[in-house]
């Protein structure tokens, strides 16, 4: 702020009505859409705990405290200095008060600001003079309130005032004083004062020295400011700016490592896979023409960031049985992908050792029901003997696999079972089904189609039909299904009887 009779300033040209009014009249505009914008953050900030809402919120608050301080400095640039400063300018001295005109008492809600500002009624900003020839101090009725002051007790001297200051904070007001009285430099800095009320404000201080006609400085003149609402706005945006960052952080590492679990246990076969290749069935028969033709995939949500518990398998058991089975987990990311590399390791080991699918399902309950971390998961387990051609299968609250033969598809009567983790010691029933060569079996996860999606899965019986791979019916369901914005990820498991 240029200084009221500084030697080595021309005089400041008065600014003219007309441009002072518009750019009132701008702000006024902005400050009202300001408004608009913070009730719609300050809304969705108490409805989410997201970071980057309060982060929001923060900046809209900065921005309108920085909006009240340009209304108040063009409302006191349009009322201009009264006839007492005017007197007092022409007479070599500085002002003794700071106008009072401001934007925000013009417009509703202008109490609103003074009463962030510190105590009902606190002034924002004042001016003061310090004369060191006649050791006269001059403070405007303004900056008595911004420090809780009664004005009957006088202003404080520069001897004085950082006696109302922090003690880490004197250090930086003795400087600033110094500086002007010894090397004529402007103030501007900050630092914290005491009220009378002992409310800790921080103010903003910016002044010049008055130069006498030797070039020595006569006085100080000085505006300070309250400024410790911006102060705060401030440091919420960086704090919650930090703290929306440190989530971000956390989310992409816990994404990463739910996606390097994910691929560390299922499994690694792309392509088309064939069960069994040499052993024998249960039965002793040959088996090469009803050998499966296996293919399978697994597709991420939408939005690519919710990585769930999800999981398709076939391994060949020994005596040249197939083990397949898909299914999934509630919830997301590391947690969830943990507990489907538990329960997809139970069922692997439980299938080998020779567990059919009924009673593999009731130890999957009992072992989810009994976890550290309790959830609830649906599953269908399938053992296919190529001896027999016969499908012996369990579900636990899972879509049915689906049938596809002869050109139609229909999906299989499902034996009774509740979903995992949701009943202490349930039991599940186990069923049959004799499979013909040429018939495809579609596995599939809720995420892929729910009941009303499954008649598009339906819809692909004749491509099915006229397919002549399991690669080439998961290859018709990628383009059916593949594009869809899903929800949640899926996965999708194919076995095709050889012929």
């Amino acid at each position: 702020m240029p200084s009221p009779q500084s030697a080595d300033r021309p005089a400041a040209e008065a600014a003219e009505p007309g441009a002072v009014d518009a750019l009132i009249t701008q702000t006024r505009r902005l400050r009202g859409g300001l408004d608009a914008v913070r009730r719609e953050t300050a809304a969705d900030a108490e409805r989410s705990g997201d970071p980057r809402l309060r982060w929001q919120r923060a900046l809209v608050e900065l921005a309108a405290q920085h909006a009240d301080t340009l209304g108040e400095h063009l409302g006191q640039l349009r009322a201009g200095l009264p006839a007492d400063d005017a007197a007092a300018l022409a007479q070599g001295a500085a002002p003794a008060a700071a106008p009072a005109a401001t934007l925000t008492a013009e417009r509703p809600g202008a109490a609103e600001p003074a009463a962030r500002a510190g105590a009902p009624g606190a002034a924002r900003a004042g001016s003061a003079e310090w004369n060191f020839l006649t050791d006269e101090v001059s403070w405007s009725e303004e900056l008595f309130e911004l420090f809780g002051r009664r004005p009957e007790d006088g202003a404080l001297t520069l001897d004085e005032l950082p006696s109302w200051l922090p003690e880490e904070d004197t250090p930086v007001l003795t400087a600033m004083v110094t500086d002007c009285l010894v090397d004529g430099k402007p103030v501007d800095g900050e630092f914290r004062i005491v009220r009378g009320d002992g409310e800790l404000r921080t103010v903003h201080m910016m002044g010049e020295p008055v130069l006498d006609a030797d070039g020595c400085t006569a006085s100080m003149w000085a505006v300070l400011r309250d400024v410790s609402e911006l102060r705060r706005c401030r440091r919420e945006v960086l704090e919650t700016r930090e703290s929306a960052g440190l989530q971000q952080h956390l989310a992409r590492t816990e994404h990463r490592l739910a996606v390097e679990l994910q691929e560390a246990v299922l499994p690694p076969w792309r392509g088309s896979l064939r069960f069994p290749q040499h052993a024998a069935g249960t039965s002793g028969a040959p088996h090469d023409g009803a050998a499966l033709d296996l293919a399978a995939h697994y597709l991420p949500s939408a939005t690519s960031t919710l990585i769930g518990g999800d999981w398709f398998d076939a391994m060949e058991l020994p005596g040249g049985q197939t083990l397949l089975t898909v299914g999934g987990l509630t919830g997301h990311g590391v947690t969830a992908t943990s507990t489907m590399a538990m329960l997809l390791g139970a069922v692997r080991g439980m299938a080998v050792s020779g567990s059919e699918p009924g009673p593999l399902m009731g130890w999957l309950n009992h072992l989810l029901d009994a976890s550290a971390q309790p959830t609830l998961g649906s599953a269908v387990c399938c053992r296919y003997d190529p001896g027999t051609r016969t499908l012996l299968w369990a579900q636990a609250g899972h879509p049915a696999p689906l049938l596809f033969r002869d050109g139609t598809g229909q999906a299989l009567r499902p034996p009774r079972g509740v979903l995992l983790g949701a009943v202490s010691d349930a039991a599940y029933e186990q069923d049959a089904q004799t499979l013909l060569p040429g018939d495809v079996l579609v596995l599939h996860t809720e995420g892929l189609a729910a009941l009303p999606s499954d008649a598009r899965l339906l819809g692909l019986a004749p491509r099915f039909a006229a397919a002549g791979s399991a690669q080439e019916c998961l290859r018709a369901v990628l383009e059916e299904f593949g594009g869809t914005g899903r929800e949640d990820d899926a996965c999708v498991l194919i076995a095709r009887i050889g012929s």
